[in-house]
């Protein structure tokens, strides 16, 4: 039996890993937890700054500051005052030591020394020893974690769903199954996306267009330069999106228990309603369990997966994160997106999947051009149960690819400016990451891989010199140049109609940067070339990214932003 550490009012079980008190559930960060354990275990002396980071960082160079920030979440936590220290003290110039009375589960009672039978619990599973390390790449400057297994000439990149732990996700047998079975196809590369699991935890939470530029830094990192994507349940529309705008790195897309859209429309029917997924918002925060929604998640997981999934859900994310999370899928929409896929494409869901429905997997692969959909039985949604079934027709499907070339287009979002347009925001566009290029009629335009980027690139200019900027997504050839006018001609017109000192879109651009903090409002119908008559937006606003931000139209001069 593991043994629980019990003080004043706290209680920590590794097993569980967990920290209660007063029986309550106390979040905190993974490597707060690590940092924790370790001085329980070691309070019997100090333990220095040192040696924390080697123990809980694993030898990953970090500076003095990540675990003095640890030390007082754990102070906050545990309701230790600094200045009292009644917990853990501080030995200036040596480290730290966990001082407060102890008795563990089985054990003795100690005060501030060795207990009579000292344990070495692990704080998570033990990570089979044939897997490698997690490693870490920065991307804007946070550190994204990923980690490599599996073999093969094929590169695999697996997109998880609402939340990942890449050392736990090897805690269920049934899971390591899966990814046993995935990294059996080709060398599998997984990642934590930011904001939960082992990666860095910004303020708020990011749109897709972030989390894809992430995974374009974990496939860079890994030397992947093309890969079959294999995005689940909240992966998925990430993952559709980022083989829309970066086919050169996509060598066929995967889709498990997908979804296009996460609320419900006349024309997406399927989807919660937006008072739904608020109410399912707030209930998980408040019942950061786990176990509670595993039985719409998986109603065939038997208790230890229930115990497994809680553990590693509570790992990766607190629950102020858990309703952020759900906050920023319910903008997700990428229904315009599907048709500009144009890798090879496989979509598999159960038929009683009680998350995301199967018609909305069916609704997916009829927009794709040439993808094949393959219906289960079955009522699980998490990869873990019967991974088997999910995964023989994933391998049927890889076996059948044949090495092709990448597509000749891509999804780009596109910058135009008014024909008197300044200088000074073409340029600072560019200078915001866009690609300059010029229309086979001399237009100058600049391009970018997302909406959020292009458009706060180049807000500033335009309220500053008054120029009009007009934004589309549109599919360009990849390696052309010029661009023909034909693809951007929307982008023109727009900038051509807009106000000085606006940015006018579309619906699509609206869409895309929904999370990102941008706010829309309509501004009426516009004869567009080649599509006939649209509603247009107008970016009001470009503060930082919040947690839910969904541009509907509203009517004539209502404000679009998220709940």
């Amino acid at each position: 039996m593991s043994v629980v550490f019990a003080f004043g009012d706290a209680e920590l079980n590794p097993a569980l890993y967990e920290l209660r008190r007063d029986g309550a559930r106390v979040a905190l960060e993974p490597q707060a937890f690590d940092v924790l354990l370790h001085l329980l275990e070691h309070r019997d002396r100090v333990v220095s700054k040192e040696e924390l980071m080697d123990s809980v960082w694993g030898g990953r160079f970090v500076s003095e500051t990540a675990v003095t920030s640890r030390i007082k979440q754990l102070r906050r936590a545990l309701g230790d005052d600094g200045q009292a220290q009644r917990v853990i003290r501080t030995q200036h110039g040596r480290g730290y030591r966990f001082v407060a009375p102890v008795t563990e589960a089985g054990g003795s009672t100690a005060f501030g020394g060795p207990a009579s039978a000292p344990t070495q619990p692990s704080s998570m599973p033990a990570r089979p020893s044939s897997v490698p390390p997690v490693q870490y790449t920065t991307s804007d400057g946070l550190q994204i974690a990923y980690q490599v297994t599996g073999h093969g000439s094929r590169d695999i990149v697996l997109v998880p769903g609402f939340v990942s732990h890449l050392e736990l996700d090897w805690g269920d047998p049934r899971h390591a199954a899966f990814l046993d079975r995935l990294g059996s196809f080709g060398r599998l590369v997984r990642f934590d996306k930011r904001g939960t699991g082992m990666s860095d935890r910004p303020a708020g939470l990011p749109d897709l267009e972030t989390r894809m530029h992430d995974l374009l830094a974990v496939m860079d990192d890994a030397d992947s330069r093309r890969a079959v994507v294999f995005g689940y349940s909240e992966g998925a529309p990430m993952a559709v999106l980022f083989a829309a705008a970066h086919p050169e790195r996509v060598a066929a897309l995967v889709l498990y228990g997908g979804y296009a859209k996460r609320l419900h429309a006349h024309d997406y029917p399927w989807a919660p309603t937006r008072e739904e997924r608020a109410r399912y918002a707030e209930r998980l925060a408040h019942e950061w369990a786990w176990e509670a929604d595993l039985r719409a998640m998986c109603p065939s997981a038997d208790e230890a997966m229930a115990l497994w999934w809680g553990q590693r859900a509570r790992a990766a994310a607190t629950p102020t994160t858990a309703r952020a999370l759900v906050e920023m899928n319910s903008v997700v929409d990428v229904r315009d997106v599907l048709r500009s896929v144009r890798v090879p494409t496989l979509v598999v869901h159960r038929r009683g999947d009680r998350d995301s429905r199967p018609e909305e997997g069916r609704y997916i692969a009829e927009r794709i051009p040439g993808a094949q959909f393959v219906e289960l039985p079955g009522a699980d949604h998490f990869v873990a149960i019967d991974p088997d079934q999910i995964l023989d027709p994933v391998e049927a499907f890889l076996n059948e690819l044949d090495p092709a070339a990448p597509p000749e287009v891509s999804l780009a979002v596109v910058l135009a400016f008014a024909a008197d347009e300044h200088d000074l925001v073409r340029r600072a566009a560019v200078a915001g990451g866009g690609r300059q290029a010029t229309t086979d009629d001399g237009r100058p335009v600049v391009t970018f891989d997302g909406p959020a980027a292009a458009i706060r690139s180049v807000m500033d200019a335009v309220t500053g010199t008054g120029a009009a900027v007009g934004a589309v997504i549109a599919e360009l050839p990849r390696d052309a140049r010029p661009i023909p006018i034909q693809r951007v001609q929307v982008a023109g017109a727009l900038a051509d109609q807009a106000a000085s000192g606006e940015v006018w879109t579309t619906a699509t651009i609206a869409d895309l940067a929904a999370g990102s903090g941008l706010s829309f409002r309509p501004g009426g119908e516009l004869a567009l070339p080649g599509v006939g008559r649209q509603t247009v937006f107008r970016v009001i606003g470009a503060g930082p990214p919040a947690r839910a931000s969904r541009p509907t139209p509203a009517g004539p001069g209502a404000q679009i932003q998220g709940r």
